[in-house]
């Protein structure tokens, strides 16, 4: 805004930011994060950290807060900076928004994932009693800064797995991206989502895809930002992921693990009757162009149905059970009997 602008840059004090960043992303960009700051006269923190799901927990809250405490933001005109994937973004959202009840931060994605997911949003959170995000809100960043040259530096498998939550939106929403995937899906993992002008053939599928998966997910959140709605598209791959997950870490990551999800529901939507049997084959020859796993032997019949039992729990006493219903089209479904899931289950195993 022109008026903080100008109180910025007319003011005696010093510009002043806290910098929280994943050690890993440090040790490749630090550098120049640090001379960025120091070339426009600000006076920074950076606090690099692990931020994995086996570290994501309050107690890292704390340490940032303590942290954030002994530097002494300006809780109205300093925001707190995260810099890294998922993992950070969740932890540091958390721990602005109990800071002073709520201060400003801003997100930097540098995976895949987190760009299209992590950065879209309100909520944040951490890991507790061995469940994924049970601790949270809803406190949505003032901006989030979209690079996709941070990507380029993460391996084959990140980009990978951030496909994963890319592939969700479009089974749910949107057949031109799900052709996008099926098509290019080797180039965009090849070309880790940079775009070259050399390649004509395929356009600038990284802007293209990347936009179309933001904007898609941004259709089904921002009408519905708090979850009061608990009919939510944006959970298909989420019904049985987060059991999962936790239950195999660290073998899984959290694309993965959400495609092993969808994997499994593709096998109930066929089932059901939902899609065609060459629509099945479609998605999981997509999945598999995408290097994403359709199967993972953690995923037994047990776990799947403590997973249910507890989405009962936290969604209203119905499953509301995100569905295919045909390729870039879905509906809610309350009614798959356990029988329809038992014999879905038993055709996934086989094939």
């Amino acid at each position: 805004e022109p008026q903080q602008l100008e109180l910025a840059t007319t003011s005696e004090r010093k510009l002043r930011r806290f910098i929280v960043i994943d050690e890993v992303v440090d040790k490749l960009y630090g550098s120049k994060i640090r001379e960025y700051f120091e070339e426009n006269n600000v006076q920074h923190k950076i606090l690099a950290l692990p931020t994995t799901e086996e570290t994501k927990s309050m107690d890292m809250v704390l340490d940032i807060l303590q942290e954030v405490q002994d530097f002494s933001i300006d809780r109205r005109t300093e925001p707190i900076i995260a810099i890294g994937g998922g993992v950070c973004l969740d932890i540091v959202g958390l721990a602005a928004s109990l800071y002073r009840r709520r201060t400003p931060y801003i997100r930097v994605p540098t995976t895949l994932l987190s760009y299209v997911d992590a950065s879209v949003g309100a909520k944040n959170g951490v890991n507790f009693l061995q469940c994924k995000n049970k601790l949270g809100g809803y406190t949505p960043p003032v901006a989030s800064f979209l690079d996709r040259s941070f990507i380029q530096s993460t391996p084959r498998r990140h980009i990978s797995n951030g496909l994963g939550e890319i592939l969700k939106m479009a089974l749910m929403k949107h057949k031109g991206l799900f052709n996008l995937l099926k098509s290019h899906g080797k180039h965009l993992l090849d070309t880790k989502f940079q775009s070259c002008s050399s390649f004509a053939d395929h356009g600038d599928t990284a802007l293209q895809t990347t936009r179309i998966a933001i904007e898609t997910m941004l259709e089904e959140l921002v009408p519905n930002l708090w979850e009061d709605d608990l009919d939510r598209l944006v959970d298909f791959g989420h019904l049985i992921s987060p059991e999962l997950e936790m239950r195999v870490l660290p073998s899984l990551m959290h694309g993965e693990a959400v495609n092993v999800d969808m994997a499994f529901m593709t096998y109930v939507a066929h089932a059901r009757g939902l899609i065609s049997t060459e629509e099945k084959e479609q998605i999981l020859q997509c999945m598999r162009g995408l290097e994403l796993p359709v199967w993972h032997s953690g995923c037994s019949w047990t776990l799947i149905q403590r997973a249910l039992r507890e989405r009962l729990k936290h969604s209203g006493g119905q499953p509301r059970m995100p569905l295919p219903t045909g390729l870039g089209a879905a509906e809610i479904f309350n009614d798959t009997s356990e029988e329809t899931l038992e014999r879905a289950y038993k055709l996934w195993v086989r094939d």
